[in-house]
């Protein structure tokens, strides 16, 4: 990697995150332990407070765990500067966009954003199904060279891979910085191709799609298919562990925008569908396949 490229990466020293929900917030985190300067944004305060008393604790069941030290989440925590304004990013070099995963909501941020923030500033997108290129259509001809994605994996403090995605018209210096950027994160990066779904979401469903069809034909429980695949495959989580903890709701929702794009391979199983309509979808003290 160029000297140049690297020393670029670390002098965003203020950075902004855009969206303090779970990834939001947790990218935020992860800025904020490599010792930048970061801007969480959010509608309200009180949302903004929601998300530092959720990375409070999960700082503290990390140094619990050893993940962290307490010197680390003062670090952290002294780092992050919550606002509800966009003008506070005006400054920074480096912003990742993190809302909710809605096509006209991520839209309407970026023209917001493209407003604000200085010409040469990186915009990030992190979203796990919607081509780059399309987000970047929203801001001017002159931000797009410098408008890439950055798929971010839940937990975001414990698993490192990030899918960096550069859109049609993102230089080449924009992807090269990206990249760097995220390795001083402590995340190992992966150019992928700006497609629907990436790479990692088309394998992940359609292997959560074929998870759900085996309980519909009765092949085998939820429970069982989940201990087959931790322990047969050495997977750290079964299928339906996983869509508990990432919501069912938000596997439908990628599931469509992929058979849109690919077909009838990734249509939702009507099982699945059918579990999300009658409020089944997981998520924090929600019902879901595994939780009660």
């Amino acid at each position: 990697m160029p000297t140049e490229i690297n020393d670029v990466t670390k002098t965003f020293k203020e950075v902004g995150v855009v969206g303090a929900g779970l990834m939001g917030s947790e990218i935020a985190l992860v800025h904020a332990l490599a010792g930048h300067h970061v801007y969480l944004v959010d509608r309200t305060a009180e949302m903004l407070s929601q998300a530092l008393s959720r990375l409070g604790t999960l700082l503290d069941k990390g140094i619990t765990r050893g993940f962290f030290t307490p010197q680390q989440r003062a670090l952290a925590l002294k780092g992050i500067e919550p606002v509800t304004e966009l003008a506070a990013l005006n400054a920074c070099g480096y912003i990742t966009e993190a809302v909710f995963e809605d096509l006209q909501v991520k839209a309407d941020l970026l023209v917001r954003l493209d407003a604000v923030c200085g010409e040469q500033c990186i915009f990030a997108t992190n979203t796990s199904t919607i081509p780059i290129s399309t987000l970047a259509s929203r801001v001017s001809p002159e931000r797009q060279r410098t408008f890439i994605g950055t798929h971010y994996f839940s937990p975001v403090t414990r698993m490192k891979l990030v899918e960096v995605i550069p859109g049609f018209k993102t230089s080449e210096e924009t992807l090269m910085v990206t990249l760097e950027h995220c390795r001083n994160l402590g995340k190992a990066p992966i150019k992928v191709k700006d497609v629907a779904g990436f790479a990692v979401n088309r394998m992940l469903h359609a292997f959560i799609i074929e998870a759900v069809r085996l309980v519909e034909e009765g092949v085998a429980s939820p429970e069982d298919i989940d201990t087959a695949c931790k322990a047969g495959l050495g997977h750290p989580l079964g299928p339906f562990e996983l869509m508990d903890a990432v919501t069912s709701s938000l596997c439908v929702q990628a599931q469509e925008i992929m058979q849109e794009a690919y077909g009838e391979r990734f249509r939702p199983p009507g099982l699945l569908k059918q579990r999300v309509q009658a409020g089944y979808s997981g998520g924090k003290g929600k019902p879901g396949w595994r939780t009660k």
